[in-house]
């Protein structure tokens, strides 16, 4: 058994899968949640990204500037590297860190989503 490719994960085909949406804003609040912070989700999946990514950027503008320490343990717990920050820096330079970190973050926890999904599919 050999594990999908995520590693250019588009968020789009899964707009519209409330399931897949419901299990990454939960994924989302509960890694936040350990580091004081909150993300709260409407419900309404139209506009689940949109939602998540503006308090994602709010959380993360914070943490920017006032507890970068505490930014860099919760992206460890999110399982993002400053490794991967710094090639989306290169990559696109003229994008703010904050815009970055939030649709890495999003990005990464969609795809622990899909894999834990796959597994639990696969697990014989």
């Amino acid at each position: 058994m050999s594990l999908p490719d995520f590693t250019n994960l588009s968020i789009e085909p899964y707009r519209g899968r409330e399931e897949i949406i419901r299990q990454v804003v939960a994924q989302i609040e509960k890694d936040f949640a350990q580091f004081g912070l909150e993300v709260q989700f409407s419900g309404n999946f139209d506009y689940a990204y949109d939602e998540l990514f503006l308090q994602l950027k709010e959380h993360l503008v914070w943490l920017l500037d006032r507890d970068y320490h505490r930014l860099i343990l919760l992206l460890y717990q999110i399982d993002l590297s400053e490794k991967q920050l710094m090639n989306a820096e290169a990559q696109y330079p003229d994008v703010p860190k904050s815009d970055l970190l939030a649709e890495l973050v999003i990005l990464r926890e969609l795809k622990k989503v899909l894999i834990r999904n796959y597994f639990k599919e696969n697990s014989d």
